[in-house]
């Protein structure tokens, strides 16, 4: 996920992972420097791994300014994002059975996947899932995405067209996003799996299914 300015790293005991120093990534002909940490959760015995940067994360606002004012490098936030937690799966050398895709930020990595990545040996079998939810921005990017996807709706549907499957996270997703999943597998919104938590189970079938 990335990390967000919000996140206190002190409280959360995020680290830099020194191993995965040194990369670097070209957005409109500038590097940036990929930087990943890492933090744990003892309970579930899971890591959880932060793509960060300077420039695109260190804010204390996710999306929108104090004002509620749409970022306007969101777009070159996506690519950094999408980019970087393929580049950082490249370089622990994992091979992904199941990409599972939540909130538009990710958006762009089944497109980068699919088109840049497939040809790589990690990714040869991975199969993408994309939760769609309700956070799908309506404004428009004004940053080099436009050229991509015109809004949050238009990226959305990108996602879907390179996805294996459709997982819908929330009630109110756009009418024209869901009509773009006609023709993949998809989980319906179930308000009650996810309150009583049977929801897991019915995701580890999907993914099955996939």
């Amino acid at each position: 996920m990335p990390r967000f300015g919000c996140i206190n790293e002190r409280k959360n005991q995020l680290h830099e992972v020194i191993r995965l120093s040194g990369m670097n990534i070209i957005i409109n002909d500038v590097d940036r420097p990929l930087v990943i940490k890492v933090a744990s959760i003892s309970a579930a015995r899971m890591q959880v791994y932060f793509i960060d940067n300077e420039d695109y994360f260190h804010r204390k606002q996710v999306y929108r300014d104090d004002e509620g004012k749409f970022f306007s490098d969101n777009g070159e936030r996506a690519v950094f994002f999408a980019r970087g937690v393929l580049e950082t799966v490249k370089k622990l050398r994992w091979a992904p059975d199941i990409i599972h895709c939540q909130g538009w930020i990710s958006h762009l990595l089944p497109m980068y996947l699919k088109e840049s990545y497939m040809d790589d040996p990690i990714f040869s079998g991975s199969k993408v899932v994309l939760s769609l939810y309700d956070d799908i921005p309506r404004e428009s990017f004004t940053d080099s995405l436009k050229d991509t996807a015109a809004d949050g709706t238009e990226l959305a549907k990108l996602a879907i067209r390179y996805s294996d499957g459709i997982i819908m996270g929330s009630e109110n997703i756009p009418e024209e996003a869901v009509r773009a999943c006609s023709g993949l597998p998809v989980l319906e919104y179930d308000a009650k799996s996810i309150q009583d938590g049977s929801y897991i189970d019915e995701y580890d079938k999907f993914y099955s299914q996939i």
